[in-house]
């Protein structure tokens, strides 16, 4: 009976160093820091622009690939939105949450603002000229943001997210030079 206890207590002490450490693994492929936290803000600041600009290029835009290109940024960008924010939580969703027009200006910064209420005061192709601008100049500004994170990022899930998001941007910058010539 001695015998049998000591093997139990034995055996136990052996995974002991496995169970304490199972935790840190855990933290290490899922805690977000500084460099997270940056590369998560900035894409939400800078896409909530594109998503902005877009979800009003969706009704104004007069060309019709124009229309088309807002309608798959906006489809592209609430998705991101979602991923980005599902990734603060405890517990994902299947099912994607869509950020309402008023939660989407909130993260603009004042050039956002600024460049959003410019184009709500054009129209035809003068607006199409411009969107196409404000979304070349953003989705550069995205770029660097995925590439300077791919640089320094530690979390798989981040640096999926970001890999995923550079090959759409590189994919949208070709598109977007197309619409401009």
């Amino acid at each position: 009976m001695i015998r049998r206890q000591l093997l139990t207590a034995l055996s136990a002490t052996a995974f002991i160093p496995a169970l304490l450490s199972a935790p840190q693994l855990l933290a290490a492929t899922s805690a977000t820091g500084e460099a997270e936290k940056k590369h998560a803000d900035m894409t939400k600041i800078v896409g909530s622009l594109s998503l902005a600009t877009s979800r009003l290029a969706v009704e104004m835009a007069a060309a019709d690939m124009v229309k088309m290109f807002a309608k798959f940024e906006v489809a592209e960008q609430e998705t991101i939105a979602d991923i980005l924010t599902s990734m603060e939580m405890e517990k994902a969703e299947g099912a994607l949450k869509v950020p309402t027009d008023a939660e989407v200006e909130a993260m603009l910064d004042p050039a956002g603002k600024k460049a959003l209420a410019t184009l709500k005061g054009l129209s035809g192709a003068g607006f199409d000229k411009a969107y196409v601008a404000v979304q070349l100049d953003g989705h550069k500004k995205l770029l660097v943001i995925q590439e300077d994170y791919l640089k320094a990022g530690q979390n798989r899930e981040h640096l999926s997210v970001a890999k995923l998001a550079r090959g759409m941007i590189n994919e949208h910058l070709d598109h977007l030079s197309m619409l401009k010539a």
